[in-house]
């Protein structure tokens, strides 16, 4: 059974990879500050202390694993961007040099694939409307974005025959949390379903399991045709009336639903070059189920 090792295997999106992971047969180990909760996963897992500490040697935590997923990142809670606070030095610190120091000691420890989530946040601004797609020039306009650009580029630089890497963009994850933790719209369901004004924007989404998905192709794709490549993860462009919608109908709520936004000027991330490996979304009927799922567990 092949091990692997999560770094944020208990945050948000790490959950996703480690259940998608161990429902694919995986054995994995979650790596973080401290413990999961205990029931926090459908069966157990085991637990390695890591930290993103540039002047730790943590090779010890990559005995006997063979893939290495990192989706640990330091931040202020509840912020990406901005996520440095008042002290960018320390955001820097940890989420680049000390990832850095993870990929060095993977690879020293003969770890044989590492998939690192990186984020849309390292395109920053570009012409309204124009697809973003993984060769253009990334203008990241956040200290979030750039500490994400270099780790994709330290990390192409490690890469070889014998440690294959990839990098995973991602953006607007959604789906259910962790036994206890909200999910990302409750905040907005609890909003609309009061009469209260909800907000009109537009976005792309992706459910959690299909992120894990992709880190899956990652690790079990010809080496060939993804090492030291950066690949766009997303699915469907919505609004918010798109994320209503369903919550209105499974729960039969008669509040009228926010107007269609304006979807003109909004880039998406193209996906081509991930679809082409085989990887395949569920679109706007898994945003619909899973919305209608949330909605009813409110």
């Amino acid at each position: 059974m092949t091990r692997v090792l999560v770094s944020g295997g208990a945050g948000y999106v790490g959950r996703f990879i480690v259940e998608h992971l161990l429902a694919s047969g995986y054995k994995v180990t979650v790596g973080g500050r401290t413990p999961p909760p205990a029931g926090f996963f459908s069966r157990d897992v085991a637990f390695v202390p890591l930290h993103l500490d540039p002047d730790s040697d943590q090779i010890d935590a990559f005995e006997n694993i063979y893939y290495f997923v990192h989706a640990a990142f330091a931040h202020v809670p509840g912020k990406y961007r901005g996520g440095e606070g008042d002290d960018p030095h320390g955001f820097r610190r940890a989420n680049l040099d000390g990832s850095v120091r993870l990929f060095e000691a993977a690879k020293d420890a003969g770890v044989r694939r590492c998939v690192f989530l990186s984020s849309r946040a390292v395109y920053g601004p570009q012409a309204p409307g124009l697809p973003l797609a993984e060769d253009m020039q990334a203008r990241p306009d956040t200290l979030y974005g750039r500490m994400k650009l270099d780790g994709e580029r330290s990390l192409q630089a490690l890469c070889s025959h014998n440690f294959i890497t990839a990098s995973l963009r991602v953006t607007g994850v959604y789906g259910p949390a962790g036994p206890g933790r909200p999910h990302k719209w409750q905040a907005l369901f609890n909003d609309y379903l009061a009469g209260m004004p909800v907000p009109d924007r537009v976005g792309t989404e992706v459910h959690g399991d299909d992120v894990a998905s992709a880190v899956r192709l990652m690790l079990e794709a010809d080496p060939m045709r993804v090492n030291g490549e950066v690949f766009n993860v997303s699915d469907v462009l919505v609004d918010t009336r798109d994320i209503l919608s369903p919550a209105q109908a499974a729960l039969n709520c008669p509040h009228p639903l926010p107007a269609p936004a304006d979807r003109a000027a909004f880039s998406s991330m193209a996906t081509d070059r991930i679809r082409m490996l085989g990887w395949r979304p569920g679109g706007m009927e898994r945003l619909a189920a899973t919305v209608a799922t949330l909605a009813l567990k409110a």
